[in-house]
């Protein structure tokens, strides 16, 4: 494979990665608290250029380097709801709960309580306190948020919803179902706002993420014609020079 097929296929390598992740954001443009992602791309120049019996001086060659995906941590549209266990979180940052695989991370503040009475996601995943999990009696009346992530009944206070600080968001991992880890462990938040009878809808707004996957399909059709025509030359011309003549 020659110089111009290598670059062409490291650049067709990152437009994939790219839809990939375009399809993504639209296909959870509905998701509460959802954020979008984009991609991070550098340049990687090969030095090197040029085979042994070639005399001249050599020049680099660019190619295209996939850095992976970045995460858009700007606040989405707050829909109100007049629920009044569903809770909007403003800011960097995220609330706590319990999976299967541990303690992770969501936007998911839509809220309510299962049979055991806990506080769980729609997901659900129960929903951590500074203690644990946070657990409501039904016979001590509805449950109250206030801005701060307090939780009480009639009986008073029962708890307060753990809200950390996302002040890197390259340490978060994705784990998908509207998750994340982290690499380091995240401060909790002394200052959180929560805005309570209302969900954060996801920040991706879907006719730029339309259009870009467009363009982005565009390129890379572009780019694919270009290298099978690039592939059809050099065999047309391995087959003439291969030819004996008569």
């Amino acid at each position: 494979m020659d110089n111009a097929q290598l670059v062409a296929h490291s650049r067709l390598q990152t437009l994939q990665r790219q839809l990939d992740v375009l399809a993504n954001n639209i296909a959870n443009a509905g998701t509460t608290g959802f954020k979008s992602r984009g991609m991070q791309f550098s340049e990687f120049l090969q030095p090197n250029a040029k085979s042994d019996s070639f005399k001249g001086a050599a020049r680099s060659i660019s190619f295209v380097i996939d850095r992976g995906a970045t995460l858009d941590f700007t606040d989405g549209p707050i829909e109100h709801t007049g629920n009044a266990t569903d809770i909007a979180l403003r800011g960097p940052a995220l609330l706590a709960v319990k999976t299967a695989a541990g303690e992770r991370y969501t936007r998911n503040g839509s809220l309510a309580t299962n049979a055991k009475g806990e506080i769980v996601t729609s997901d659900g995943h129960v929903v951590l306190g500074a203690g644990g999990a946070i657990i409501a009696d039904p016979a001590d009346g509805p449950l109250e948020i206030t801005s701060d992530g307090t939780v009480g009944n009639h009986s008073g206070p029962i708890g307060k919803l753990k809200i950390v600080d996302v002040t890197d968001p390259t340490q978060l991992v994705n784990e998908g179902s509207n998750l994340y880890s982290a690499k380091s462990q995240l401060p909790a938040s002394k200052t959180p706002l929560v805005s309570v009878g209302s969900i954060e809808k996801s920040n991706v707004q879907p006719v730029l993420a339309m259009s870009r996957l467009i363009e982005v399909t565009r390129a890379y059709s572009a780019l694919a014609t270009s290298m099978q025509r690039l592939d059809d030359t050099q065999k047309g011309a391995l087959e003439r020079l291969a030819t004996v003549p008569a």
